[in-house]
């Protein structure tokens, strides 16, 4: 049984990779290495727990040491990377952490991999040749866009923000990996996900969370910045799937298509709320409030999957429309509100 490294997974997308992962191939065992800084929480993964090929190691990606004798111990034959510091307004006020973990980080995390696996450039150790290095990254590597346009493979970088920024020094790490050592690598950028076990930081479950308790919502500016967002279980299924045949090398986009400012995302989610956990007296609306805007708050991303669609096959199975209500009848439950 194959045995693969995936960081950062008691975290919002890895939480939700992990169980779909292990479900999809039963052939494979995922040793999950996790810091539990304040973004990760082990109850994410109570369904997994007692599975019998899933191991939870607590531990830093920058600690090599700790690195070495996880892949020596458990022979790990391939990694998916989702470990990152990753909230914009953290990465303003902290700078530092972010270049360590996503930058010094991933580093140390290839290098490790790499001289577990390989003898020399281009020269794999016997039986290790199909060993893969999945790096996962977001569209914000890409900058911002206007009113027209999407952001492709062959995009510029021009990271806007000091979390941006660190990703995009990660992805150059695992490109010099690939281009100079021949490391079997790919590399994915996402748009903005969101689903169940989000943490509460995040725009959806803040707006939640805020609307149950009758707070304010707060809105950045005046709510016209536009993201595409992506269903966290149909950006798993396209992680799972490049993971598995994406070509060598490759970098593919997942987007799903969902396009939609601030403004709309605040209204929908109070609508829902509206029918679902209705106010004793009138809209969760009532309840936005426009707060300034973030330092260097970019304006719009959109991705173009046509690459991960037309290569791979992959295809987000749910629109914003459908998603949001999961997602929503997820955190009424988890308040313990149920619908």
């Amino acid at each position: 049984m194959k045995a693969v490294l995936v960081t950062g997974c008691a975290g919002f997308i890895g939480s939700n990779f992990v169980p779909y992962f292990l479900e999809e191939y039963p052939e494979t065992k995922i040793i999950n290495l996790d810091l539990l800084t304040y973004a990760g929480n082990l109850a994410n993964l109570k369904e997994v727990e007692d599975t019998e090929r899933y191991t939870f190691i607590e531990g830093d990606i920058c600690d090599r040491v700790l690195l070495e004798q996880i892949f020596a111990e458990h022979d790990i034959r391939g990694v998916i990377h989702f470990a990152a510091e990753s909230h914009v307004d953290n990465s303003i006020k902290n700078p530092g952490v972010f270049v360590q973990t996503n930058v010094n980080g991933t580093f140390t995390l290839i290098d490790v991999a790499y001289k577990y696996w390989m003898d020399k450039p281009f020269v794999f150790k016997s039986g290790y040749d199909s060993c893969r290095f999945h790096h996962i990254s977001t569209d914000e590597v890409y900058g911002t866009l206007g009113e027209t346009g999407l952001f492709t493979e062959a995009t510029p970088y021009a990271p806007n923000s000091p979390y941006s920024a660190s990703k995009a020094g990660s992805d150059m790490i695992v490109r010099s990996y690939f281009h100079t050592y021949g490391m079997n690598t790919v590399i994915t950028n996402c748009s903005n996900n969101y689903g169940p076990k989000q943490h509460n930081e995040k725009l959806i479950p803040t707006i939640i969370r805020k609307a149950i308790k009758g707070e304010d919502i707060p809105i950045y500016g005046d709510g016209s910045n536009i993201r595409d967002w992506l269903y966290v279980l149909d950006h798993c299924k396209g992680i799972a799937l490049v993971y598995e045949t994406g070509s060598v090398g490759e970098v593919y986009n997942i987007g799903g298509c969902n396009e939609r400012n601030n403004n709309y995302i605040a209204d929908k989610v109070c609508e829902i709320l509206d029918d679902l956990q209705p106010k004793v007296a009138g809209s969760y609306k009532d309840q936005i409030r426009f707060v300034e805007d973030r330092a260097g708050h970019d304006l719009r991303y959109a991705i173009d999957a046509t690459k991960i669609e037309t290569m791979l096959g992959w295809k987000a199975d749910e629109s914003f429309e459908t998603g949001i209500v999961k997602t929503i009848e997820w955190y009424l439950q988890e308040l313990g509100l149920p619908r």
